[in-house]
């Protein structure tokens, strides 16, 4: 098989993955913690799905990363905030923690923030019916933080 079409299967089982996890309701979604760590350029992230941090673990892209716990900068018009680029960097597993490195080390006093994800919260049928979501809607939690 060439390495296009196993990147190609690697992402297929990647988004299955993800799809399966967001169709399966989650009861006590565990909350996702962040700190800086290594003279804060590096943030780590505690808390995430382990299935899912094991399957894209084994790619080495960062782009299944970013589109679970992305990082941004925080613009100074905050109703832009929708409308940023990610941050480039580096994922690492270890451990139970996903470590980010930006390309690019974070600027001291910049405010930044991680958009989370939340898979498969509000995808019953019930919070159809009670209003508390809508078809195409992704939860997301940000969480900010500083250098």
């Amino acid at each position: 098989m060439s390495q296009l079409n196993e990147h190609k299967m690697k992402k297929i089982s990647v988004v299955l993955l993800l799809l399966s996890l967001a169709c399966t309701p989650a009861k006590h979604p565990a909350a996702v913690k962040i700190r800086l760590i290594n003279n804060k350029q590096s943030i780590e992230f505690r808390g995430l799905n382990y299935a899912v941090m094991q399957e894209i673990g084994r790619d080495s892209s960062t782009e299944e990363w970013q589109s679970l716990i992305p990082v941004y900068r925080m613009p100074r018009d905050t109703d832009m905030k929708n409308y940023q680029p990610e941050q480039p960097g580096r994922y690492e597993l270890k451990d139970n923690a996903v470590i980010f490195t930006p390309d690019t080390p974070f600027v001291a006093g910049q405010v930044y923030f991680v958009r989370n994800y939340r898979l498969g919260e509000g995808s019953t049928l019930a919070d159809y019916i009670k209003g508390r979501t809508q078809p195409g809607r992704t939860h997301f939690t940000d969480l900010i933080f500083k250098q």
